[in-house]
């Protein structure tokens, strides 16, 4: 029996019998099942179409002709390692050189982001001759061991903070303790790193490298105020350390003004390694380190060859290369720009009419929509958000979720309360309207039956 005919429910029970349930699923209440998808749109086992926002791993379009027929056609001729020479890694690595400062130079190609991060902690280290690492509180980079270690998000619901990691606020200027009325967040921001790091040396610590998401996503959306990296960078490198740029989630021209979310820290900002992931290869296991010649050839004096079955195979490659292409050809970088200031807009008119909406956050087609108890504490309204993406409301029909108007939505933040949009760049201004107008349904379908907290009771 195909998958696709199989009864849902068939499905689910042999999921919930055979793969662990620490692999969850998406809305677990009421699971969707996806059979197919195309562009922005995902479709399940009964044709319905939903609007897919949340992922930003399908970066050029879900099933992009383009990018599948590159793969197909390298597939049929040879799809072999890095060790032997072929044209596509290296066009590859040329390619991306183009879109990156020049400084950063050297390129390590991997499968996933998670070992894209695990290497660049081993050239920080190897570098720097130090251990420690600085991070942002919530942050999450991978889930290696070594990842977890340094993911707040993680080990704080496993085995806690190790002696060599240290944690410094999240530069969240509407929730932490700097925030919009602040004459200077960045430089507030950046000296809680610079404090981490005394402390940490006042220990007998040597800081190996500060790893930061250049837009954190897990920890909420957040855009961290201009100048930010520049005076950390600065903090970190005194101290012997690397900067660690992780573009995972948020590169390839997904912020819209630049290819590279570490470019809205100014022009004269350069990491000294940057990482990246899921949208390079289109949902394809593609990753890359990319890393300045010092850092580069400190790694190489160990004598040691870093070698990976498949990261820079001719077939990744081959992807990678279309994706490029198609990025460039449909102009995605400009249309996010142009969708995401719209879909800023629109939300923004929702945080006047809604009180729950406490704050809209983003740029480009990464955006944020912070709900909240309370206006005066800004109380992460969790069981809200929760209810208005998918989870079903004790007592109450539930027309106001927005999975059952097709939507596809999640949420993040240390409060989950915070829904996060990054769609794929061909996200269009017409699904900005669809989407806006279900949520702003919904959220006065909220106002007039659930109540359950201020904001949803306060009226106009």
């Amino acid at each position: 029996m195909a998958a696709d005919q199989r009864p849902k429910a068939d499905t689910l029970a042999l999921r919930q019998r055979l793969i662990s349930s620490s692999c969850r699923l998406f809305f677990p209440e009421d699971p969707v099942k996806i059979v197919r998808a195309q562009g922005q749109y995902m479709y399940d086992e009964q044709g319905a179409e939903y609007i897919d926002c949340i992922s930003n791993v399908a970066h050029v379009g879900h099933c992009h002709p383009l990018v599948v027929q590159a793969a197909h056609e390298q597939n049929q001729v040879l799809n072999t390692n890095s060790r032997y020479l072929h044209d596509n890694i290296v066009d590859y690595a040329q390619r991306l050189s183009e879109t990156l400062p020049e400084q950063l130079c050297v390129f390590y190609f991997l499968n996933s982001g998670s070992e894209a991060n695990d290497l660049a902690l081993r050239l920080a280290r190897h570098y720097t001759g130090h251990q420690d690492v600085v991070v942002l509180d919530h942050a999450y980079h991978g889930h290696l061991s070594s990842l977890i270690d340094i993911s707040p998000y993680k080990f704080r619901n496993l085995d806690g903070q190790k002696e060599w990691v240290h944690v410094a606020p999240l530069p969240d200027t509407y929730r932490g303790p700097y925030r919009e009325d602040h004459p200077n967040p960045a430089m507030a921001y950046a000296n809680e790193v610079k404090r981490v790091v005394s402390s940490a040396q006042e220990k007998g610590r040597k800081i190996a490298a500060f790893f930061a998401e250049s837009l954190p996503s897990v920890g909420g959306q957040i855009i961290p105020p201009a100048g930010y990296f520049s005076q950390v960078a600065e903090h970190i490198r005194k101290a012997g350390g690397v900067f660690v740029a992780d573009e995972i989630q948020v590169g390839f021209g997904r912020v819209g003004k630049h290819f590279w979310a570490f470019q809205l820290q100014g022009k004269d900002f350069v990491p000294d390694i940057v990482t990246m992931g899921k949208s390079i290869g289109n949902g394809h296991p593609v990753a890359c380190v990319a890393a300045t010649q010092p850092v580069a050839r400190a790694f190489e004096a160990t004598g040691v060859e870093y070698f990976n079955t498949f990261g820079g195979s001719p077939v990744s490659c081959a992807v990678g290369l279309a994706v490029l292409n198609v990025l460039e050809k449909e102009q995605l970088q400009d249309h996010a720009t142009s969708v995401g200031s719209f879909l800023m807009q629109l939300l923004g008119q929702q945080k006047i009419k809604h009180p729950i909406v406490g704050d809209v956050r983003g740029v480009g087609l990464f955006i944020g929509v912070d709900l909240i108890k309370d206006e005066a504490t800004r109380t992460p309204a969790t069981e809200e958000a929760a209810y208005l993406v998918s989870r079903p409301c004790e007592g109450v029909s539930c027309p106001h979720r927005l999975k059952e108007n097709y939507v596809l939505l999640s949420t993040d933040g240390p409060g989950r309360n915070i829904l996060k949009f990054k769609p794929p760049m061909c996200f269009s201004l017409d699904n900005a309207r669809q989407v806006v107008a279900k949520l702003d349904a919904i959220l006065t379908d909220m106002e007039e039956k659930v109540r359950s907290c201020e904001t949803l009771r306060l009226q106009p």
